[in-house]
């Protein structure tokens, strides 16, 4: 695919439509890094990535935040996540779901929305089924700023892994 090199020389439009996924549903995250070029290495990139995040306002971050799926949630269901979404949650078992687990995640998913206002968010490939699910039964207890700072930490591991997925394919 692309190499930082090529990365580097992009325009912004071809930046950000290479890097735009990164960040769900969230393409200004990667436009507004792309001024910062050239990164140095792939960890220079993702920090710059994660500070435009970290930079947004709070109302911003909560839109970013709004825009991710719930886990093996309707849109799952529906077959209607993005491609990057669909692998992830699949590598953590999502897809292969009991009616009694699916039953569960949806009482979850919900709870944690009418407490939070946004969706649990959690790297799902660095988790498994059952993590995910007692993740979710201990982070309805905290407060909302702790669970709004963990979300977009968690969206920093999704970056990270994509741009990992993005330049290994260079190799």
């Amino acid at each position: 695919m692309l190499t930082l090199h090529q990365l580097n020389a992009l325009d912004r439009a071809a930046f950000t439509a290479a890097l735009g996924h990164f960040f769900e549903h969230s393409p200004w995250v990667v436009e507004e890094t792309w001024p910062r070029r050239p990164f140095r290495d792939p960890t220079h990139l993702l920090v710059e990535l994660c500070t435009t995040m970290r930079s947004a306002s709070p109302a911003r971050q909560l839109v970013l935040i709004r825009a991710h799926p719930d886990l093996a949630g309707r849109l799952a269901q529906q077959n209607a996540l993005t491609a990057e979404s669909t692998r992830e949650q699949a590598s953590a078992g999502l897809n292969r779901l009991t009616d009694a687990e699916l039953a569960e995640f949806q009482r979850l998913n919900t709870a944690y929305l009418a407490r939070f206002g946004f969706p649990f968010i959690i790297c799902a490939r660095l988790n498994a089924k059952s993590a995910i699910l007692a993740a979710m039964t201990g982070r309805l207890q905290q407060n909302p700023e702790h669970e709004f700072t963990t979300a977009l930490s968690e969206i920093e591991k999704i970056a990270h892994l994509r741009l990992n997925d993005l330049l290994e394919k260079t190799l």
